[in-house]
């Protein structure tokens, strides 16, 4: 197998699509969104990217069916709104190989005509938040809508997030610009302690008002729920009420 091996799956005609990024990162807030609007809107793959730089390993499914490791590219129409979504389960293992796959990423949306994107993720606080409180940082290329933004609710605070957007999230900036892209990040406050749905529902709200689609957040509200007994654990450890950490299981990532 070549280092990046693009399978095309589907030619799908786009209307004018909007690239939507949500890989693997904190909190798995970008992941999220990324799956949801896939589901929601019965996505469709369009393209699969193999890679060297993702962990040498397969994934399993209910079958037992084993598949190689992969970022998968889906056309989803969002109430008229063409949306290019890639997601996955990993991130490249290396710093030369976040450049080489997110080239590859690049290469892929501007094939189907992507002149927008938005890159999303999470931005640790180390600390639980209040529900009514999951803020929305941005960042943006000199091409993107400060003024748009804002007024959907994202915030652009000095120096944050501190040291920079690192991974493909940040690439897709960078490498973007040079190529007159218009691309923002979207990142929702998240603990850092644990998968975030409700940081993830608070980035896809700001999407939809963006791009201007409607979604339900029902699965969202209910893998929040799923998680709240964690949360009262985690505070109940920090109030000095005992129980100790969550074990690795309570942990986990509920898909």
């Amino acid at each position: 197998m070549d280092d990046i091996d693009i399978e095309t799956v589907a030619e799908p005609g786009l209307d004018d699509p909007t690239l939507i990024e949500g890989l693997p990162g904190v909190g798995h807030v970008g992941k999220l969104v990324a799956e949801h609007l896939v589901e929601e809107f019965d996505g469709d793959v369009v393209r699969r990217v193999y890679t060297t730089d993702f962990p040498p390993q397969v994934t399993v499914d209910d079958d037992g069916v084993a598949e190689l490791t992969h970022a998968e590219f889906h056309h989803v129409d969002a109430d008229g709104t063409d949306l290019l979504v890639l997601t996955g389960d990993h991130q490249a293992a290396s710093n030369e190989g976040h450049y080489r796959l997110t080239t590859s990423f690049l290469d892929v949306a501007e094939e189907f005509g992507c002149e927008r994107a938005f890159a999303l993720g999470g931005v640790p606080t180390g600390e639980l938040i209040e529900d009514d409180e999951y803020g929305v940082l941005g960042a943006r290329t000199g091409d993107a809508d400060r003024e748009e933004l804002a007024e959907a609710g994202v915030e652009f605070r000095e120096d944050e997030p501190a040291g920079g957007i690192v991974g493909v999230s940040g690439l897709v900036l960078g490498l973007g610009a040079r190529r007159g892209l218009n691309a923002a990040c979207l990142m929702g406050e998240t603990s850092g302690y644990l998968v975030d749905p409700k940081s993830a529902q608070a980035v896809l709200e700001v999407l939809q008002e963006v791009l201007g689609f409607e979604v339900d957040f029902s699965d969202l509200e209910d893998r929040a729920e799923e998680m709240e007994e964690v949360v009262g654990k985690i505070r109940e450890m920090q109030g000095g009420g005992g129980g100790g950490m969550p074990s690795e299981d309570e942990l986990r990532y509920i898909g």
